[in-house]
């Protein structure tokens, strides 16, 4: 690939709701483009965005992929990024790496979820944005329903530059509605050729110009006296002005067309270059420079010293981590030595690449604005910066969403444990929103993610890099024990065997702690030396080792007070090892008689969803055992804080998901412990009993 200035660079990444043809979108511009030689199928598995193999099995994006090529004297990266609601953090990955998102919008289902996820996310983070209308080859498809929809939706900075001829299978061309050039698709020969602007569209792109037009006057001073003086604008100071308006999000373009046959692949490239910004015109990287520790705004500049952002780690069992980076400053070069800002560590830069899907090209510099790719850093991760020694700041991190489902991991077969920790230790370095934990109560390693389809993948990832089969089951719930009552009770340990005997008596009385503690009290009272003291940590140590398991299901008991207060010993047959018996004995019968019961963890809930799916998430959080604490706006959506049994939620995301088409989501922590009621107690309490007798 020849040398680019910064100038002469474009990074969009393709975003929107998954099925509205990104990766097609992404192909379709590789092979216009001649960068292929085919037109890439996702049906057919032979995409080069999509060439992982659980991607070609299920069809779907689940990694962000880089899909640079030239047009003309440009060089135009674009990132793919998956669709599904499990690889946000993929997404967020894709759009560090990205200048402008081009949001792709199905011709024929129009706005989705993912579409209204993926303008929030943009509008939050002052991206700048554009859509591709996409499919309008395809029955009961039409632009200009999408179109009113998303000015509707969006507001009046959604402008179309482009206008088809035809509809549904008589699609056959676009308008450049600024140039008023018409072209039409040939089907021999693929090409875009000019013609006439059909007469029954003349009128139509006038509208769509003036739309254009208002919105860049709007935009700037200058070009609106001009505007209000002269009722129109030039060709050159309305791409100008759509350019600026484009950079700072105040205008959002419309594209058009069909991927899968090809038709206005052309003009959508010309109009990347014409209408999309260079990195140097778009919004500056916020940092922290470390040498006073302020922020400050850092723009995509060549002259300044190196700097880079590592937006994606990708782990390979061959290759080792490839660490995919955008320079912000200044130039990579191999062989170099860098300092990672993140970690406080020097890095050395070997040989650095271009990445094409699976594809690496060797290049000898990455310069600001552009995405390179180097192998085998030691210390940086996703979301590390990389600067020069002489130039020491820090660019702001990454946010992912945290993980919502969890499920404990079990190895298909013997000896694997090893190799499962180590797979799931290098996966966890290429996806920054999977956690690894450990249950060490139930003996469980605890995967989590966004979903149950990001487990799925990360199991057949396992699997298919790792050659570990690993199987996923519900994580235990850690339920505890605890008192009702009071109970004061004598536990005695008398045994005579020749020689030695062993003997300890002690008198306790138990009792539910009041102030809430889940730590045991231990009370010594003892009073006359009826137990001696050397015996009473022994004692206080016996109950600590019993607390571990609960005489109902063999929980730990939580809550509990023990006063010791009366007993008595042998000058020669008492012992500590005796008087911890002595202790554990009174334990079972103490705990028998002050009526144990069963406590589960409850979580304390809060869910983000549409006004319009409240009477349905309320109803299902009664039916969750849940209580529903408060309500409260946030932005255009409606907060319901609860606090819901722990056993409930276990497969939340996916029925939060089913409930509200995708449109809510939830956090939750641990708020306490809450007594089981009867009959759900009953039925724990009898398939432990069933566990331990298997």
């Amino acid at each position: 690939m020849k040398n680019y200035q910064t100038k002469n660079l474009r990074n969009v990444a393709v975003v929107g709701h998954s099925g509205a043809g990104k990766t097609s979108l992404a192909e379709a511009l590789l092979y216009y483009s001649n960068v292929t030689d085919r037109l890439g199928r996702i049906e057919e598995g032979n995409t080069v965005c999509d060439y992982d193999s659980e991607e070609k099995r299920r069809k779907i994006s689940i990694s962000t992929a880089i899909a640079p090529f030239q047009w003309e004297n440009t060089k135009i990266n674009i990132v793919d990024v998956p669709g599904y609601f499990d690889f946000e953090g993929e997404m967020l990955e894709g759009l560090r790496a990205a200048d402008i998102a081009m949001i792709a919008v199905s011709g024929v289902s129009g706005i989705q979820v993912g579409t209204e996820k993926a303008w929030d996310y943009m509008s939050k983070n002052n991206l700048p944005r554009a859509f591709f209308i996409n499919k309008l080859d395809r029955e009961n498809s039409s632009f200009e329903k999408v179109l009113g929809d998303l000015k509707e939706k969006f507001g009046i900075s959604v402008v179309p530059v482009q206008y088809p001829i035809g509809t549904e299978e008589n699609f056959k061309g676009l308008i450049n509605v600024i140039s008023r050039v018409a072209r039409i698709f040939n089907p021999k020969t693929h090409a875009m050729e000019k013609a006439e602007i059909p007469e029954e569209l003349i009128e139509k792109v006038d509208e769509c110009k003036n739309m254009i037009i208002e919105a860049v006057a709007e935009t700037d001073e200058k070009l609106l006296d001009k505007y209000f003086n002269e009722g129109t604008l030039s060709d050159d100071e309305i791409y100008h002005g759509l350019i600026k308006g484009c950079a700072e999000g105040e205008i959002t373009p419309v594209m058009c067309g069909s991927a899968y046959i090809g038709i206005g692949m052309n003009t959508l490239l010309e109009d990347i270059v014409e209408c999309f910004p260079s990195p140097e015109e778009t919004r500056p990287h916020m940092a922290i420079d470390l040498k006073d520790n302020t922020e400050k705004e850092i723009q995509v500049n060549e002259n300044l010293p190196f700097s880079a952002f590592v937006f994606k780690t990708i782990a390979d069992p061959f290759v080792g981590k490839l660490s995919l980076f955008r320079v912000i400053t200044g130039k990579a070069k191999p062989d170099s030595t860098v300092y990672n800002s993140s970690k406080d560590k020097h890095e050395k830069i070997g040989s650095m690449y271009f990445i094409r899907g699976k594809e690496q090209v060797q290049t000898q510099e990455v310069i600001a604005g552009d995405i390179g790719a180097v192998a085998k850093l030691q210390y940086t991760g996703t979301g590390d910066t990389l600067c020069d020694e002489n130039f020491k700041i820090k660019y702001r991190g990454i946010e992912f969403p945290k993980p919502m489902l969890s499920k404990a991991v079990f190895t298909t077969s013997k000896g694997d444990e090893d190799k499962i920790s180590s797979g799931l230790n290098k996966l966890l370095e290429e996806d920054p929103t999977f956690k690894i934990s450990r249950d060490t109560e139930n003996a469980e390693t605890i995967i989590s993610g966004l979903g149950s389809t990001h487990l799925e993948i990360i199991t057949s990832k396992l699997k298919n890099k790792f050659g570990v089969g690993i199987e996923l089951r519900n994580p235990k719930i850690p339920y505890r024990e605890t008192i009702r009552n009071i109970a004061d009770v004598q536990g005695k340990h008398k045994k005579q065997s020749g020689g030695h005997g062993q003997y300890g008596d002690v008198k306790i009385k138990f009792e539910p702690r009041n102030d809430g503690e889940d730590e045991l009290q231990f009370v010594d009272q003892v009073v006359g030396g009826v137990v001696p003291r050397q015996y009473i940590p022994a004692v206080e140590k016996g109950l600590r080792e019993c607390i571990q398991h609960g005489v109902l299901a063999g929980y730990p008991v939580i809550r509990l007070k023990a006063t010791l207060h009366d007993g008595s010993y042998h000058t020669v047959d008492s012992s500590e090892m005796a008087f911890k018996i002595a202790a554990s004995l009174a334990y079972k019968k103490g705990l028998k008689e002050a009526q144990s019961v069963l406590l589960e963890p409850v979580m304390h809930v809060e869910i983000t969803i549409p006004e319009e799916f409240m009477g349905d998430i309320m109803a299902d959080v009664n039916k969750k055992r849940g209580r529903i604490l408060g309500m409260e706006s946030n932005g255009n959506k409606q907060k319901i804080v609860a606090e819901i049994p722990q056993a409930e939620l276990l497969d939340y995301s996916t029925d939060l998901r089913s409930m509200t088409g995708g449109k809510g989501n939830f956090l939750m922590e641990f708020e306490r412990y809450e007594e089981v009621p009867s009959l759900e107690a009953s039925k724990i309490i009898a398939a432990m009993a069933e566990e331990k007798a298997e």
